[in-house]
């Protein structure tokens, strides 16, 4: 079976957020993975374990008899656009203010077998 991929663009987090969570879920079968994210109280782990669960729907939709057994192969946090304000701070000055998106990004792939 091919590579299935999944992705949420402009996800309104900061990428260092979530990539602790893709580091723990690499190489892992998609439910351990989701069952490693479920009992993580954070809210990169609720976004990168809905783009998981879409990525095992997008395996059903291509036919993989078992999306749960198949392995996360990728799973990475790109930058995306940066929101940017301007804060008024004492004596004259301004500060900036980065609102960050993130590009969160999962791939399967069915387990090699010999």
């Amino acid at each position: 079976m091919a590579i299935v991929r999944a992705s949420h663009r402009y996800a309104r987090i900061s990428p260092t957020k979530v990539r602790h969570f893709t580091r723990l879920i690499q190489g892992m079968t998609a439910n351990e993975g989701m069952d490693q994210l479920r009992f993580i109280h954070n809210r990169g782990a609720r976004m990168l374990e809905k783009v998981l669960k879409s990525a095992m729907g997008n395996a059903d939709d291509r036919g993989a008899r078992n999306s749960g057994g198949l392995r996360i192969v990728e799973a990475y946090v790109n930058m995306g656009p940066k929101f940017q304000r301007v804060r008024p701070r004492g004596r004259g000055r301004a500060d900036m203010i980065d609102k960050k998106f993130a590009h969160i990004h999962v791939a399967l792939e069915a387990p090699e077998v010999f």
